[in-house]
């Protein structure tokens, strides 16, 4: 199905399109990369996040950081300098299957970036996240991985889960058919791909080549920031209790809604919200090693592609190449 863009008004015409789109991953450097992003003088980044070429995973509707129209997507950079490269940064963008030619659309010589992970520890970082955003319930990898083929027919999927089809964990880690869909949609002299370890090991190195991609000063000073860490979930349920009660999501909420706004402040809410989210977090444990054993193996063949399509050892580079 071809992608299409919706636009309110001529007026869509004639504003700056984002002159640049950091596609993803998420639990890949994409919060720290968008941080250290916005020090720099001559870039200006929309809201974190603003999903406008995702609209299958876009949940907040009639919001100023999701817009639904071109023109109000546009209307996000309105405070960029003439001087200024434009980004959005939105790491569901690499995942999507249409977000690439939506932006195509609307911006043909846009520059892309992605960060890729090593996919196992990628998913065990995601997993965590996607518990910590009440998208996931089950607490254990292994078994959420196994429930894949349920929930493509839309069963054992959490209740009141804001994105049930990011549940599809093999689906985030297809990283050269995800590169394929820009490719397919912008030359390749337009993306920039990076690899997780080589940015956490030299952060500012990599930082400054993203600015000489973007066509920014290189030079610029910015602070090395460490964004997002992963966190542990001890009772997804409860924390999922929570959220629903306290943004009304499930139908009991919304029929407690009433007597709860009139008993308590918004700020009272979010107060007790935010506390019983850090009561329920921690540091996560280390690995299951038999389990990131399993996930190697289960994806190999994807790194062996993807060392073939950027003609990098990622094999080796990953410590695949004693997986059988």
């Amino acid at each position: 199905m071809a992608a299409t863009i919706e636009r309110s008004d001529q007026q869509a015409e004639t504003k700056r399109v984002p002159d640049f789109f950091v596609v993803g991953h998420a639990k890949s450097g994409t919060s720290a990369l968008d941080a250290m992003l916005r020090q720099h003088p001559e870039i200006f980044l929309s809201v974190r996040e603003p999903s406008f070429f995702v609209p299958e995973v876009r949940v907040l509707k009639d919001q100023p950081k999701h817009p639904d129209t071109l023109d109000g997507y546009l209307a996000l950079f309105a405070a960029a300098k003439p001087e200024q490269r434009m980004g959005d940064v939105t790491p569901s963008y690499l995942w999507s299957q249409t977000a690439a030619a939506r932006i195509a659309e609307v911006r043909p010589d846009a520059r892309i970036i992605a960060i890729l992970r090593e996919p196992a520890s990628y998913l065990r970082s995601f997993h965590l996240e996607f518990l910590r955003n009440g998208i996931e319930t089950e607490k254990d990898l292994r078994k959420a991985i196994e429930l894949e083929p349920k929930r493509r027919e839309g069963k054992a999927i959490p209740r009141d889960s804001p994105r049930p089809q990011w549940l599809q964990y093999s689906e985030q880690v297809r990283y050269v058919e995800q590169l394929r869909r820009y490719e397919a949609a912008f030359s390749r002299e337009q993306m920039l791909i990076l690899i997780y370890d080589d940015y956490r090991a030299d952060n500012e190195g990599t930082l400054r080549r993203v600015f000489r991609f973007l066509g920014v000063d290189e030079s610029a000073s910015f602070q090395v920031l460490d964004a997002n860490p992963s966190v542990l979930i001890r009772s997804p349920t409860l924390l999922a209790t929570v959220r629903s009660l306290t943004l009304g999501r499930s139908g009991m909420s919304r029929a407690l809604k009433p007597a709860i706004k009139a008993l308590s402040s918004k700020r009272m809410r979010q107060r007790a919200l935010a506390l019983q989210n850090r009561a329920q977090r921690g540091r996560p444990g280390p690995p299951d090693e038999e389990l990131m054993r399993e996930l190697r193996r289960r994806y190999k063949s994807e790194v062996v592609a993807l060392s073939e399509y950027l003609d990098r050892d990622l094999v080796s580079f990953w410590n695949y190449d004693d997986i059988g």
